[in-house]
């Protein structure tokens, strides 16, 4: 991990990136950070999305199946819960 100060950065730029392809640069104003140079590699690591719920759910001709079900209105033997 590098850091940098701002001015630092701006009078070796060149330095900074080749301190980003080691690792993230991370660039302060005023003593804190402020900035982070990252290499494009990193970034789009960081960047990558995986898929979303219904990506992930999504299931070829799944819309073209038939599905029945069954009406449970029927008496199942249950008893109601007693709350006494």
């Amino acid at each position: 991990m590098t850091v940098m100060s701002s001015r630092e950065f701006n009078q070796d730029t060149s330095g900074a990136k080749r301190a980003a392809s080691e690792g993230p640069v991370f660039i302060t104003d005023r003593g804190k950070p402020s900035h982070v140079l990252l290499s494009m590699d990193e970034y789009l690591k960081l960047a990558k999305k995986g898929p979303t719920v219904a990506e992930a759910f999504y299931s070829p001709g799944a819309d073209e199946i038939d599905l029945e079900i069954p009406n449970l209105d029927g008496d199942f033997g249950f008893k109601p819960a007693d709350f006494s």
